[in-house]
């Protein structure tokens, strides 16, 4: 008996193209001041041990935060007035130091349909200013420049060109500059759209005003406790942008970490040749 073959299966033999959407993960790497940096090195070096056959073998220790380069925050990573999404107690499900209810083991696995609202090209540039704030007005002319419009379940990816700031660490943070960002009545307006995830090229997703470091993140409330939407942070979008791919396959595993906040990822666009 001949078995339907899934059209999904047949698409990828077809030939399919992945785009890194993602930071490389190197010790120095940008970092939120809130959050562990990522440090990693050689714990057995090639000749530190030889087996008999003459075969030697290498590994390394990897220490970092669970927010630290390109990564998904979990629902358990905020809460607002003691609760975590769905008015779950934050203190409770926090206690023996992991979370009991929405860690990062839930976080699911993404193929869904991905968008690129490219805000810095709507602007004309190929980097936001510091601190600017990405508007309802500023989503809805990038959707319609891109011939695209948010829904359900979508991925929506926010481009600010920050991501050419990465390999430097101090401008990349935003220091006294601040960083570009959603803002809230955006992120509503995201929110309204029933989307599954939203992420962007910045260490905060979210505007970070000029001096006011990382103190107080309201779309991330918005986001996660309010609507139960997946934030994705230190992105790279350029590939994207410069492809002028607005609509894609967007793919993600994040880590089954027990207990966890957030999980570091690797996404990638998928487009057919």
């Amino acid at each position: 008996m001949q078995r339907t073959r899934d059209p999904l299966v047949q698409l990828v033999r077809g030939g399919v193209d992945l785009i890194e959407l993602g930071q490389p993960f190197f010790t120095g790497m940008p970092c939120s001041p809130n959050h562990p940096g990522f440090r990693m090195t050689l714990a057995r070096r090639h000749g530190d041990m030889v087996r008999p056959d003459g075969g030697s073998a290498a590994n390394e220790i990897i220490v970092t935060g669970g927010h630290v380069g390109t990564h998904i925050d979990a629902l358990s990573h905020v809460s607002h007035d003691g609760l975590l999404h769905g008015g779950v107690d934050a203190m409770a499900a926090q206690r023996g130091g992991a979370f009991t209810a929405h860690g990062a083991e839930h976080l699911p696995g993404f193929l869904r349909r991905g968008l690129l609202l490219d805000i810095a090209r709507l602007r004309d540039t190929d980097t936001l200013p510091g601190g600017y704030e990405v508007t309802v007005d500023d989503l809805a002319r990038a959707a319609q420049q891109a011939g695209v419009e948010p829904e359900a379940g979508d991925v929506v990816l926010i481009r600010t060109g920050w991501a050419r700031l990465f390999d430097t660490p101090t401008a990349y943070s935003g220091g006294q500059s601040g960083v570009p960002g959603v803002g809230v009545e955006a992120a509503r307006w995201l929110a309204g759209r029933g989307i599954a995830a939203t992420g962007a090229d910045t260490t905060a997703y979210e505007r970070i005003a000029p001096g006011a470091g990382h103190s107080v993140l309201p779309v991330h409330r918005v986001l996660l406790v309010e609507s139960g939407i997946y934030i994705l942070e230190h992105l790279n979008l350029e590939a994207l942008a410069a492809q002028e791919l607005f609509e894609f396959a967007f793919m993600l595993a994040p880590l089954r970490i027990v207990g966890g906040t957030g999980s570091p990822v690797r996404p990638l666009a998928a487009v057919t040749r």
